[in-house]
């Protein structure tokens, strides 16, 4: 229970900061770290938020930018420089709705798939070596952890609702 928490000392050994807490902390930190060690093979040439709205992307296939950004909750202002960035480097094409003009559509190139399907598998490479080193039973607690903090977070790009989109 949530009121059982202890609230000194934490993971950190901060006086009054959530015990619970400051180890998600800890959890966010090393997955990041792995989110950026897994953008490794990409050679520099995207960064964390370029590669989350690539893998949108691709998980969305070819969409409207406006709902890419409603997606990625960003300002539309803010797809259209990572668009820009993503499709100087080739990864991403523009486009038009066949309906409406007006509308701009943004898509993965075969590059862009190729990079996505690079990262994540080198991703997964390393988040299975670090779950390889548990004990069974702390493993199967942790995925089950997982999944549920994810779909509580309320991420749905990161649940995957429009399709398999984690960071």
């Amino acid at each position: 229970m949530l009121n059982d928490v202890k609230t000194s000392p934490s993971v950190d050994g901060k006086a009054g900061e959530r015990a619970d807490v400051a180890a998600f902390e800890l959890l966010t930190r090393a997955l990041i770290g792995i989110a950026l060690e897994g953008l490794g093979v990409a050679g520099g040439q995207v960064s964390l938020p370029q590669f989350r709205l690539l893998l949108a992307l691709g998980g969305l296939g070819r969409v409207p930018s406006s709902k890419l950004a409603a997606q990625l909750r960003l300002a539309p202002s803010a797809i259209t420089r990572m668009v820009d960035r993503l499709q100087d480097t080739g990864l991403v094409q523009r486009g038009t709705d066949p309906h409406s003009r007006s509308i701009v559509t943004v898509e993965p190139t075969a590059a862009g798939y190729q990079l996505i399907d690079a990262v994540l598998s080198h991703r997964h490479e390393l988040l299975g070596a670090v779950l390889d080193q548990m004990k069974p039973a702390d493993h199967a607690a942790a995925v089950r952890a997982a999944r549920q903090f994810a779909s509580l977070s309320g991420d749905a790009i990161a649940v995957g609702e429009s399709g398999p989109v984690p960071l």
